[in-house]
C-alpha cells in the first residue's frame, strides 16, 4: 500500500449481516478482510477474534449513520492478532463496562456477573497491564451498585465457582453487552457503540503493541440527513 489516505468515498456502504461476495455488500469485518488480502470473509485471520466479534456485533446494531461513521475505522484492526487469551477477557470487561450503566435491569445484571468472573480470571493469568481494567470495573460500578449488589448475592448462591473463562464466554459478555447498549432507552446508542469499538481497538493495541500500519483514513464527511430514517435492522421506516 502507498501513503496515500483512504477517503470516505472508497469506503464501502455498510450493511448489517453476512455477504457472500462483495456485490451483495459488505459488513466491517468482511471489508477487512478485503483490505487485508485475505479471502473474503467476515472472520478473517487478520484481527483478534475477540476485536472481530465486538466489529461484527457493533456493525450490526447501530443504524446505517452509525455504519458509516463506523467505516474509517476498518483499517485500524488489521494486523491486531495475539495467541494471549487475556485479551478476549479484556475487551470482554471493555464492553462490560460500557454496557452496565445504560442497559435494562436484565442485561446489566448478568453483565455484573460476567465482569464479576471475568476480572479475577484476567488476574490469575496476569492481569491486564499496561491497561488497568479493576479500575474500569470499579467505575461501572459505581453507575450501576444495585446491579454489583444483585450480582455478588448470585455468586455467593453458587456451588462452585467458575475456575476459567473460555472464549466463548468473552464472546457472550461481549454479544450481551452491545445488545444492551443498542436496545437501551437512549438517545446516543450509535455514539456509545461507536465510542465501546474505539476504545477497543486502542486497547487491544495498547496490549499487544502491535500498532497496525495502514494508510491512514480521511474522515466520512457530514451528510445531509435523508428523508427517511433507517433502523438498525436496515429497514426502512418513516422519520
Amino acid at each position: 500500500m502507498n501513503g496515500s489516505p483512504i477517503t470516505a468515498d472508497m469506503l464501502p456502504v455498510l450493511s448489517p449481516g453476512k455477504h457472500r461476495n462483495p456485490r451483495k455488500g459488505a459488513c466491517f469485518m468482511e471489508f477487512a478482510s478485503y483490505l487485508a488480502g485475505e479471502r473474503w470473509s467476515d472472520h478473517p485471520s487478520c484481527t483478534h477474534g475477540g476485536l472481530a466479534h465486538l466489529a461484527r456485533m457493533a456493525n450490526d446494531r447501530v443504524t446505517d449513520a452509525g455504519r458509516r461513521r463506523m467505516a474509517p475505522l476498518i483499517p485500524s484492526v488489521i494486523g491486531i492478532v495475539t495467541d494471549d487469551p487475556r485479551l478476549n477477557m479484556i475487551l470482554a470487561l471493555k464492553a462490560a463496562c460500557a454496557a452496565i450503566p445504560v442497559a435494562s435491569e436484565g442485561r446489566q445484571r448478568a453483565l455484573a456477573v460476567g465482569a464479576l468472573v471475568t476480572l479475577p480470571a484476567l488476574e490469575r493469568l496476569g492481569g491486564s497491564s499496561p491497561l488497568d481494567m479493576a479500575r474500569e470495573v470499579r467505575s461501572a460500578f459505581e453507575q450501576a451498585p444495585g446491579a454489583e449488589s444483585w450480582a455478588r448475592d448470585f455468586l455467593a448462591q453458587q456451588r462452585r465457582a467458575a475456575s476459567s473463562v473460555t472464549v466463548q464466554h468473552s464472546h457472550a459478555v461481549i454479544s450481551v453487552a452491545v445488545d444492551g447498549i443498542a436496545y437501551a432507552c437512549i438517545d446516543d446508542a450509535d455514539d456509545r457503540i461507536f465510542a465501546l469499538l474505539a476504545s477497543a481497538i486502542e486497547a487491544s493495541v495498547i496490549f499487544t503493541g502491535k500498532r497496525p500500519e495502514q494508510r491512514p483514513v480521511a474522515p466520512a464527511p457530514e451528510k445531509p440527513a435523508p428523508e427517511e430514517a433507517t433502523n438498525r435492522s436496515g429497514a426502512l421506516t418513516d422519520a
